[in-house]
């Protein structure tokens, strides 16, 4: 297709931005897009209390329902989609539509609720996307080395682990060129066969148990 100019249309490639609920997914799209970003978000309530814990989150005020999408021109020819997925259990069902066409994913880990990226990682093992994780160190939480985070995770030694912070633009461009690095080592990998990817937990399904975090 050809704009009205003549000029081919710029390639689009798309990436997810996955992890918990509370992680920072919304803040690391609106700090790196260059436009106004696509945000669904509410406000929450004393009726969502108990599908929506705010242990470590207290000053959480709203979340996302759908999705958040911003976008980056990284040249003449390539335009850039970055989809925020939903942190909730409830909303997991839309993961399967967001992660169409993506290229991969950056997960979001927030140090003090470390499980909370279980779901991610596991859906995008699951899937053969790749993906890597971002600590999202807020302030005054427990550094965590990447060694000990790919321990409580349980991540393969093939998978990046890199510290961001969602609020800067310069930090999500860091880890998003991470994100292109780990893709280009991992296009470059020998491969075997991997077991087909079963379908994603129903929302009465029990989430993983927390890792032990190492806090003394």
């Amino acid at each position: 297709m050809a704009y009205a100019d003549g000029c081919d249309a710029p390639a689009t490639l798309k990436v997810l931005v996955a992890g918990g609920f509370g992680a920072g997914k919304t803040t690391f799209v609106g700090a790196v897009s260059e436009i106004e970003p696509l945000c669904t978000e509410e406000l929450l309530s004393d009726l969502g209390a108990g599908a929506d814990p705010l242990h470590g989150v207290e000053a959480k005020t709203t979340t996302t329902v759908a999705l958040d999408c911003g976008r980056i021109t990284l040249d003449d020819r390539h335009v850039l989609y970055l989809f925020g997925t939903p942190g909730q259990h409830r909303f997991w069902f839309l993961w399967e539509e967001l992660c169409a066409g993506a290229l991969g994913a950056v997960v979001l880990a927030d140090t003090r609720r470390l499980a909370d990226c279980f779901p991610a990682v596991d859906f995008f093992e699951r899937r053969g996307i790749g993906f890597i994780v971002a600590l999202n160190e807020f302030d005054g939480c427990h550094r965590y080395t990447a060694d000990e985070v790919r321990d409580a995770v349980g991540l393969g030694p093939e998978v990046s682990v890199v510290r961001c912070d969602a609020r800067l633009a310069g930090s999500g461009t860091v880890t998003l060129a991470a994100l292109v690095r780990h893709l280009l080592c991992a296009s470059t990998a020998p491969t075997s066969p991997s077991p087909s990817p079963s379908p994603w937990p129903s929302p009465s399904t029990t989430t993983p148990s927390s890792p032990e975090s190492g806090e003394t």
